[in-house]
């Protein structure tokens, strides 16, 4: 039998009833709501207790009520790692003898019985109170006890230094909790980085020569001079040289063909070895270095499959599943086979052993400096294999960050970044019309994945040359760039393809012509056009501008254009605030009626907003509700920053 008279309910944020941690990033705040509910007219103390995984002690703040017995109060992670919080509830009967005495002495009613029964909860703090609160109370008591003193007792009875006293200290009798809830903390680069992605293999000064690492050491000033920075590389590891595949995805490798670098291992080594064009470990932590030097972070891809001549399938063949014929079972993606790589079984007796030397091989890059990886398919692989590894390699590295590539579907993909991903692959690079950007954002940064799934958009990857992307021009290269830069706190580029406008595609597919994942590519590292530059400009928009370092506070606005994309987004403490209005026309000029969301600016209509173009440097006043804006190919896009 409970004596307990309070119902907490509907707690919120939390993830199925607290079977998965919500996420927040160094810094930022954490809102808890909750009903909570008491029988009676008794007064109802309602408090958040929220701490670390590291303290001992829990840290209070009472919630504050909104309506209808829903309540809120916030805390600020301020360290990486696990918190807890949960909401706790009593009747206090302190504040309750406080708030009946007082009605009773409005109502002119004499309250000499109320104040000697007010002297049991003098008595139950005196030992937790200040030296100065200590005199209040004891003097409290003698009044109380003192008929003579009748009038000062009652001014003391409902003082409001005797209510900051209870409520500085209450008592908690029958007190009810909720559930305890976990928020995990990250760094800030997993709520907010720029990742740049080439082929080291394809980072060689001279046509026709095998990139090397240091090759790449060369580029890093170039990448972190357009305001990138995370450098992505594809697998570094041996190549498989069994089944290889050519040039286009060719079957039938001809002599000097490179091969996948996803079809990892061979003769020379597996996932914990360089393939040797490269260079070695001491070339890879001297570009580990040099990166950091220059402000990037080298995030390696991490594909847990192997090649055919992978030394795993000589050493654990049980690690594999076999055909009927005895023959090795390769990866297929009906229609699409990928003869050169060959998929770990999952299911099999072994499992333990596998999923240890897994874990061994992210552990071995961590202590070569890598923090953060790229995850090749993970919906390929267990759910529980992936709580396990990441929960693993965070108890003892929490720097460390995981980007889960995985174009799957909308709950596997959800499920994956519950399971522990740091950050996930989207939609957007399929989402172009207007009404489908809006819907997907909404659903990114207004419903439950806004306190766990982090999006990361891509324009591009070496696996996808999207249709609207194909032989586009560069305003359409610009538009896409922009939304991404502009709506995510998180972006990536599969870089020299897309900055050179290589976008030839394999006929009627979403895939590159002469690609590099099946062959080495040749680029003019020292190239320059307009399009490095608008994307070198928007990148430090984006560092300037702490609006633009989060996703979820956005706010659409209404433009009568379907070609035109309007929002607004803001920091958490409203100190930096933008408008961005993107034309979604690459070939014709655009114009409309913008609406100001006057109510979450805290304006009206009439009021003098003044923007600054973070492109051009433009300044602009705007009086109205309604304003109109014009955009054109050669620049489709306003970044405002807005100054009240």
């Amino acid at each position: 039998m409970n004596q307990e008279r309070i119902i907490i309910e509907n707690v919120a944020p939390q993830l199925q009833g607290g079977a998965f941690f919500i996420k927040r990033i160094v810094g930022e705040i954490v809102t808890v709501t909750a009903d909570v509910l008491g029988d009676g007219h008794d007064v109802l103390q309602v408090e958040l207790c929220y701490k670390q995984e590291k303290d001992k002690d829990w840290q209070t703040q009472r919630l504050q009520h909104l309506k209808n017995d829903s309540y809120s109060a916030s805390f600020h992670v301020e360290q990486q790692g696990f918190y807890s919080y949960k909401i706790r509830g009593w009747m206090d009967n302190a504040l309750n003898w406080q708030h009946g005495i007082e009605a009773k002495i409005k109502d002119g009613q004499h309250v000499n019985s109320e104040l000697l029964d007010g002297i049991q909860y003098l008595d139950s703090v005196l030992k937790d109170v200040d030296k100065e609160q200590k005199k209040t109370l004891k003097e409290a008591k003698a009044f109380f006890k003192n008929p003579k003193k009748y009038e000062e007792a009652c001014r003391i009875a409902v003082s409001e230094e005797l209510h900051t006293i209870f409520k500085q200290h209450p008592t908690r009798n029958h007190a009810a909790e909720s559930q305890e809830l976990q928020v995990y903390v990250d760094r800030k680069k997993a709520g907010f980085s720029t990742w740049y992605e080439f082929f080291p293999r394809s980072a060689a000064r001279e046509e026709g020569q095998h990139g090397t690492f240091e090759d790449c050491e060369r580029l890093l000033p170039r990448v972190a001079a357009m305001g990138f920075d995370t450098v992505y590389f594809p697998p570094i590891h041996p190549i498989g040289e069994v089944n290889r595949k050519g040039k286009n995805n060719a079957t039938d490798a001809q002599e000097g063909d490179t091969g996948v670098p996803w079809a990892i291992g061979s003769k020379k080594g597996g996932h914990k070895e360089i393939h040797p064009e490269l260079g070695n470990e001491k070339s890879f932590k001297h570009l580990v270095k040099a990166a950091n030097d220059q402000g990037l972070e080298i995030a390696l891809d991490l594909a847990f499959q192997a090649a055919p001549d992978h030394p795993y399938l000589s050493k654990h063949e049980e690690w594999f599943k076999k055909r009927p014929d005895g023959t090795m079972q390769y990866a297929e993606n009906p229609p699409k086979k990928y003869q050169d790589i060959v998929n770990f079984y999952w299911e099999g007796h072994d499992y333990k052993k596998m999923w240890k030397e897994l874990l061994s091989v992210a552990m071995h890059w961590i202590d070569l400096g890598v923090k953060i990886f790229r995850v090749d398919n993970p919906h390929t692989k267990p759910f529980h294999f992936w709580n396990w590894f990441i929960a693993e390699i965070k108890a003892k590295h929490p720097d460390v960050l995981f980007l889960a590539e995985a174009f799957s579907r909308p709950k596997i993909m959800q499920q994956l970044a519950k399971q522990g991903y740091s950050q996930s692959y989207t939609y957007f690079t399929w989402r172009t019309s207007k009404h489908e950007l809006i819907t997907y954002m909404n659903e990114l940064t207004q419903t439950n994945q806004k306190e766990y799934y982090r999006p990361n958009f891509w324009p591009n990857t070496p696996d996808i040359n999207p249709y609207h992307l194909q032989h586009a021009n560069e305003a359409q290269h610009s538009i896409r760039y922009a939304l991404a830069a502009m709506l995510s706190g998180n972006i990536g580029l599969y870089g020299p393809v897309y900055e050179f406008m290589e976008s030839a595609p394999m006929p009627r597919k979403e895939e590159y012509l002469d690609s590099e994942k099946y062959q080495i590519r040749h680029w003019d590292w020292n190239g320059d056009n307009r399009l490095i530059h608008l994307i070198t400009r928007m990148n430090f928009i984006r560092r300037e501008n702490t609006a633009l370092q989060q996703t979820n506070n956005i706010r659409f606005c209404t433009v009568h254009n379907e070609a035109l994309l309007a929002f607004y987004k803001w920091d958490e403490k409203r100190e930096n605030e933008l408008l961005i209005v993107i034309s979604l026309d690459p070939d014709q000029s655009q114009s409309g009626y913008v609406q100001l969301p006057l109510e979450e600016l805290k304006i009206y209509a009439g009021y003098h907003l003044h923007l600054k173009d973070l492109v051009t440097a433009n300044h602009y006043t705007w009086y109205d509700e309604w304003n109109y804006v014009q955009l054109n190919p050669d620049l489709p896009f306003h970044i405002f920053q807005i100054h009240k």
